[in-house]
């Protein structure tokens, strides 16, 4: 498929939203990723996403309807992604420090790396690999050491990790989001990976819909280059709040990307009772069959830490004729 395929997607919400919700007692459960059927062992949707306890499993016959594991599969960590390749499944995270989630919002506390642990089948895992600390100066500020959000993607020369870097409060939630987008390569998905000196995006004032944070940031591979799907984080003064929404971009070479569209494909609707009033958050997106592209996100339904509470949806894309 190539970029200019992509903007003749039609995306619409699935009906029976939200799909997944968050387990007691956490009041969350984000950042989704998942391998459909054609990539799983089993012939089954396989999904990963985190709560304040840690990474879980899900699994699902249908897409739909998803089935939490007994236990979560990594504790102390979160924002996870899913990378498949040669029946190697790389489960790449962010790796926090225990209970840091309850006290985030001190200065300087915060510190997380991004790890990784690889599986055959999706149910055993090696042990724990580091895979980036924070080591430039622009992955610390204020509120502690970040990197996080990962992402890979296979190059034609080598393997591009994108990382969201640093933080920034959001004044109306209570609590820190990503500042930055980095870029690190590798000729091996389990690394070393050697980031570029500078971000390759960051919040700007004239940007509508990223002037707060960058969020996080995944790409995919096109046979022209790539899109880039961003969830930026804003200020919208036209309500005097904060929000988050999904924002497409393309590049031809993977490190320099400008916008593909002029609003986001998704943002939240401010409605009252609607899940996804505040922030549309983290999310996967793939092709699972011929016509059909699966981006399963999160949403949160009010802003301030102690009320919102996020939950998981789906948005599928339908190629028109």
């Amino acid at each position: 498929m190539k970029i200019k395929d992509f903007l003749h997607l039609t995306f619409k919400e699935y009906e029976g939203n939200p799909i997944i919700a968050p387990p007691f007692p956490s009041p969350i459960i984000a950042d989704p990723t998942f391998v459909p059927p054609n990539e799983s062992p089993d012939g089954k949707w396989h999904l990963f996403a985190h709560s304040l306890m840690g990474i879980h499993h899900f699994v699902s016959d249908d897409g739909i309807n998803y089935t939490r594991m007994s236990k979560h599969t990594i504790g102390n960590a979160m924002r996870a992604f899913l990378y498949y390749e040669d029946n190697m499944y790389y489960l790449y995270y962010e790796k926090i420090k225990p209970y840091i989630l309850w006290y985030s919002w001190l200065p300087h506390t915060w510190y997380s790396y991004i790890a990784m642990r690889s599986s055959h089948d999706l149910y055993s895992w090696s042990d724990e690999q580091i895979i980036l600390k924070p080591s430039l100066p622009w992955h610390s500020n204020t509120f502690g050491a970040s990197v996080s959000n990962p992402c890979v993607v296979k190059t034609k020369q080598s393997y591009f990790l994108y990382y969201s870097a640093a933080l920034t409060h959001i004044q109306d939630c209570g609590f820190n989001e990503p500042l930055y987008i980095g870029l690190a390569q590798s000729s091996n998905p389990a690394g070393p990976f050697q980031s570029l000196p500078h971000p390759i995006m960051e919040p700007s004032h004239y940007n509508r819909w990223c002037n707060i944070g960058c969020g996080s940031f995944k790409a995919l591979k096109m046979d022209d280059g790539f899109i880039g799907l961003q969830n930026g984080i804003y200020w919208d003064y036209t309500i005097n709040q904060s929000g988050s929404a999904i924002l497409v971009y393309s590049s031809k070479d993977g490190i320099h990307y400008t916008s593909l569209m002029k609003n986001p494909l998704l943002k939240p609707d401010i409605k009252e009772g609607s899940y996804k009033r505040s922030h549309v958050y983290a999310f996967d997106l793939k092709q699972v069959d011929k016509n059909h592209w699966y981006l399963y996100f999160n949403a949160r339904n009010n802003w301030h830490w102690s009320k919102g509470k996020e939950h998981i949806a789906l948005l599928i894309g339908s190629k028109t004729s």
